[in-house]
C-alpha cells in the first residue's frame, strides 16, 4: 500500500455509522480503560490553549469544539480529509460559521486564508503512515498557517515505550493490521525530536498511551 492509500485507508473508516459511536467507544471507554488517559485531560488541554483564532486539524465528530468552545465571538477553521467529518462537525458549530477546508495534512495546506494563533490536532498523528520523521511533513504544514507566538497542541497514541494492558495491546495490533492506525514505531522521544525541528517551547506530557503535546511558533 502506497502512502496516499495509506493515508485514505486511515480515514476512511470514520463512516456516518462509526462517527455515531465514536465519542462513546473512543472517548467514553477506550481513553479511559485503554489507553488509560481520560478525556478530561485531552479537554482540559484544549480549553487552556485554544484561542479565539483556531483551526482544529483532523476534526473527528468535533467533539472538543462542540464542547468546550465559549459562544463569544471567534473565528474557527476546520481541516479534515474525511467529507463525513467535516459534515457533521461544521453542522454542530455552524454557529461560529466555521471555515471548511477538506484537505490531506501530509500535503501542504495552501488554504489561502489569514492565518490561526492556535492549532489542535487531536488523535490525528496515530492514523497517518508512515514513521514519525515522515509524519513530520504535518508540523511543517501546520507550521507555514500558524501566526508567530502562536500554540501547536494535540494528541497522539504511541505504540512504543507506553503501558499497554493485554486489551490495549491486542486492539492497537488489530488497528494497526488493518491501516486505521500507523503507530507501532511511535515513541515520545521521536515526536519530541519531530517538534523541536519546526517549533519552540515543546511541552509533552504522556499519561498511559497517550503524548499530550503542545508546541510554539517562534
Amino acid at each position: 500500500m502506497n502512502k496516499d492509500s495509506a493515508t485514505f485507508a486511515g480515514q476512511a473508516v470514520y463512516s456516518k455509522k462509526v462517527l455515531s459511536i465514536y465519542d462513546l467507544w473512543v472517548l467514553g471507554f477506550s481513553n479511559h480503560y485503554l489507553w488509560k488517559c481520560p478525556t478530561k485531560l485531552i479537554s482540559q488541554q484544549f480549553i487552556d490553549l485554544a484561542s479565539k483564532n483556531h483551526l482544529d486539524v483532523g476534526v473527528g465528530t468535533g467533539y472538543y469544539l462542540k464542547k468546550h468552545l465559549s459562544l463569544t465571538e471567534r473565528r474557527v477553521a476546520l481541516v479534515d480529509l474525511n467529507e463525513n467529518s467535516l459534515e457533521s462537525t461544521a453542522t454542530a458549530i455552524q454557529h461560529f460559521n466555521p471555515e471548511v477546508y477538506r484537505k490531506n495534512i501530509l500535503a501542504p495546506l495552501e488554504l489561502k486564508c489569514e492565518n490561526f494563533d492556535s492549532i489542535s490536532i487531536n488523535y490525528l498523528l496515530h492514523c497517518l503512515p508512515g514513521d514519525l520523521s515522515e509524519k513530520s511533513a504535518v508540523f511543517t504544514h501546520l507550521h507555514e498557517v500558524l501566526n508567530d507566538g502562536g500554540v501547536l497542541f494535540g494528541s497522539t497514541i504511541l505504540g512504543q515505550g507506553v503501558p499497554k494492558n493485554v486489551f490495549a495491546s491486542k486492539l492497537m495490533n488489530f488497528y494497526n493490521k488493518k491501516g486505521i492506525f500507523t503507530n507501532e514505531d511511535d515513541e515520545v522521544h521521536a515526536l519530541e525530536a519531530v517538534l523541536n525541528d519546526t517549533f519552540v517551547d515543546v511541552n509533552i506530557d504522556v499519561i498511559g498511551c497517550v503524548a499530550l503535546f503542545s508546541a510554539r511558533k517562534k
